[in-house]
């Protein structure tokens, strides 16, 4: 690991925390992410290789600990007690990104946004008993990106880039941007559904129900700069 060679705490914690792609990974930890697998998921885009060594280097600089899987390759990956103690930085991290960086086309991917819903935001507690089937189709995204299931079930909630074969409940049609602004709290879902933003077919009492199987982003309440990076000046 290089080092910058000084004494300040910031630049210390740097040489731990300032590579590409390692605030993610503690992020994905620190929403209950366990297996390679799981952080990998939430990592779209990051090389097997270079995930296998950022966990190294963590596990090396005592943020990360990791234990075998029973009966099966693998390790479970947990945070240490200075690996927790990040958690307030990376909330101060996204408070600071939420009230000034403009949300732009490069940073709405759906596939994440429905990740962090069914991993971290899920209300399960307002899920129906049955199991839910909801098709989610971005009309702005290529083709082969542009449909993913999500299975709401009380046991485990998951997203599928196919059809899982059990049925849809509901179809939901909607642009990649406007599922970002909802998530973050930006958008109001029955303001978009009057709009046309969201367009719903299949069960009305579904349909009604679904925004509430989300819990709200642990940004919502952070008050936006009027004038945001990235954001034309009036």
């Amino acid at each position: 690991m290089k080092t910058y060679g000084q004494f300040c705490p910031i630049a210390r914690a740097s040489e731990i925390l300032a590579e590409r792609w390692t605030i993610l990974i503690l992020r994905n930890l620190l929403l209950g992410c366990e297996t390679y697998s799981e952080i990998a998921a939430g990592a779209p885009g990051i090389p097997r290789a270079l995930l296998t060594a950022r966990l190294r280097e963590l596990q090396r600089t005592g943020v990360v600990d990791a234990q075998p899987l029973e009966g099966r390759r693998g390790h479970r990956y947990h945070l240490t007690d200075a690996g927790k103690d990040l958690q307030e930085v990376l909330m101060a991290l996204g408070a600071w990104g939420e009230r000034w960086l403009e949300l732009t086309p490069s940073h709405v991917d759906p596939s994440i946004v429905l990740w962090s819903w069914s991993h971290y935001y899920l209300a399960s507690d307002r899920l129906p008993a049955q199991r839910v089937v909801v098709h989610f189709r971005f009309p702005d995204q290529a083709r082969s990106l542009r449909d993913y299931w999500m299975i709401f079930d009380q046991e485990r909630t998951e997203v599928c880039t196919f059809d899982p074969g059990f049925g849809v409940d509901l179809d939901a049609e909607l642009d990649s941007r406007t599922l970002a602004e909802w998530h973050l709290g930006h958008l109001d879902w029955n303001r978009a559904r009057r709009d046309g933003r969201i367009r719903l077919q299949g069960s009305k009492s579904l349909a009604q129900a679904l925004p509430r199987w989300k819990r709200p982003s642990d940004f919502a309440s952070v008050e936006r700069a009027r004038h945001r990076l990235g954001s034309p000046v009036d």
